[in-house]
């Protein structure tokens, strides 16, 4: 059967027809196009009108046609801009979408950083000459926001939506039920966040310093929920240290040691004094030190177990005991008269 040839007229009707549909896409996503440049105007040099800010949240509540188009604009405007104020407002725009967005639009930015296998908030290259020590906050604020999106992945809520009140119910119930290796994951998603803060840029009083105040009100506050965040895994820690094995043990001293070298910084950047700070602080000091006594008590026990045991097949089961893989209840809560370390060594229960 022959292929049927399209006429020049068929051909002239199609085209028609697409231009047609790309015209009515361009004037359907023109508001959002102009509330985008409302709120990363070039002046004033300050934080986005909140005005135009809850306008664009308002657009996303619809639907996800509604809302992807906004975030597509966002990054357009972002990436195709050479000024500082411009896409330190479109970050300030992005960040707020994760506290304060709807659920819609977040998950839309969630994933666009994905979209085609590139990194959207990449802006390592980000150059204004014009504004030398704002650049660095440019591209310091888009790796913050993409350590943000990261770790909220990793936990499986925007770390600091209030939208997302409803799935951070119940923490410690969900928490407590979580394997040591996933616990270890969050733990460890959690101090990268931390760090991240850490290298912010210290000109605070640099040109457009009212925009940069801005931006470091909103990143302080996410450290308080980091510190929220944190106290929680690290009580649950506190309970499984006689669960962990070796292995587990020395992942979460280094990732402890990493949050300690953070403190100095931390508290240069926040100097208000928090209960909530001091108590994390203190588990870490604390759970750090546990886990040590415990590892130096286990290699002198294995020490001397290997200078009493001289045969062979002393040596063997030695080998066996500390190869085998640990079974343990992941919460120390549930360990019953030693029951947990029983069920370590018998996988047959």
């Amino acid at each position: 059967m022959g292929r049927r040839i399209i006429t020049l007229r068929e051909l002239i009707g199609i085209i028609k027809d697409k231009a047609s549909l790309s015209k009515a896409a361009l004037l359907s996503t023109a508001p959002i196009r102009l509330a985008v440049l409302r709120a990363t105007s070039h002046s004033p040099p300050a934080a986005p009108d909140d005005r135009h800010v809850s306008a664009l949240l308002l657009s996303g509540e619809a639907s996800r046609s509604a809302a992807s188009p906004i975030i597509a604009a966002l990054m357009l405007r972002l990436h195709r801009t050479g000024n500082s104020i411009v896409a330190l407002k479109c970050l300030l725009v992005f960040h707020h979408i994760l506290r304060r967005g709807p659920f819609i639009l977040q998950d839309q930015l969630s994933i666009f950083p994905a979209y085609g296998g590139r990194n959207h908030l990449n802006l390592s290259d980000f150059r204004d000459t014009a504004a030398w020590h704002l650049s660095s906050w440019v591209r310091w604020y888009a790796r913050f926001l993409e350590t943000l999106l990261s770790t909220s992945r990793t936990l499986g809520y925007f770390l600091c939506s209030s939208s997302s009140s409803s799935l951070k119910e119940n923490h410690e119930r969900r928490i407590s039920s979580l394997l040591n290796l996933d616990l270890i994951k969050e733990l460890d998603s959690l101090s990268l966040l931390i760090e991240e803060i850490c290298r912010a840029p210290d000109n605070l009083t640099v040109e457009g310093g009212v925009i940069v105040k801005e931006i470091t009100a909103l990143f302080l506050d996410d450290y308080i929920s980091a510190v929220n965040e944190l106290l929680l895994r690290l009580s649950e820690l506190n309970e499984r240290v006689s669960s962990l094995s070796f292995g587990d043990s020395i992942e979460v001293i280094c990732g402890l040691k990493r949050l300690q070298n953070c403190k100095e910084r931390l508290s240069d950047l926040y100097s208000v004094e928090k209960p909530s700070i001091e108590m994390m602080w203190g588990l870490v000091q604390d759970l750090k030190d546990r886990i040590e006594t415990l590892n130096k008590e286990g290699g002198k026990f294995l020490t001397w177990r290997t200078r009493e045991s001289g045969t062979e097949s002393a040596r063997f089961e030695q080998r066996l005991l500390m190869g085998v893989d640990s079974m343990k209840f992941q919460s120390g809560r549930f360990s019953v008269n030693g029951f947990s370390d029983f069920l370590a060594l018998d996988k047959s229960i």
